[in-house]
């Protein structure tokens, strides 16, 4: 572990201000997902994203918690120490599609929640500040138990995965 490392989270205001940057792009990531689903006619999917959206706020406002009476830096979008363009949690607009049945948006889920949980993981390993690593553990676990349970609504779902919702509005190619 070295403490003069500039891609290693050093201490409690840094790392919890990355926690709460992450969980609240991925919050944002899903709402924007849930309305562009509306848009295209995919009310199931746009429904689960929402409820995705709203976990995830559930998420941050427990990780704000933490941070009571805890001056956080602001971080610069380039200055954050994470190895994904955005955060680990947000996903990218490559594996959305306006189709997408909700099999497919909670295996989209499933690996933004295995990319949060391995940050964390990865700061209780780097972190030279023994209770940065406490905390990040803590939240590593926690990310776990999320991909667990989107492990589980996948065991559960009857939706066969070739089932796309019905297109009541497709796209106008012109010839």
């Amino acid at each position: 572990m070295n403490e003069n490392d500039p891609t290693v989270i050093q201490d409690i205001p840094d790392f919890l201000a990355h926690a709460i940057a992450l969980e609240y792009e991925s919050v944002e990531r899903y709402q924007e997902l849930a309305d562009s689903m509306d848009v295209h006619n995919n009310p199931r999917v746009a429904e689960l994203f929402r409820k995705l959206a709203h976990y995830g706020e559930l998420h941050a406002r427990e990780i704000e918690h933490h941070a009571d009476g805890i001056e956080l830096p602001g971080i610069s979008p380039w200055d954050f120490k994470w190895c994904t363009p955005e955060g680990p949690e947000s996903g990218t607009w490559d594996d959305v599609h306006y189709m997408m049945n909700r099999r497919q948006a909670l295996e989209y889920a499933l690996c933004n929640e295995q990319r949060g949980r391995d940050f964390y993981a990865g700061v209780a390993e780097s972190s030279p500040d023994e209770a940065v690593r406490k905390l990040a553990a803590e939240f590593s676990a926690e990310e776990t138990q999320h991909v667990n349970i989107l492990k589980s609504w996948l065991l559960n779902l009857v939706e066969p995965d070739s089932v796309r919702p019905e297109d009541l509005d497709p796209p106008n190619m012109p010839e």
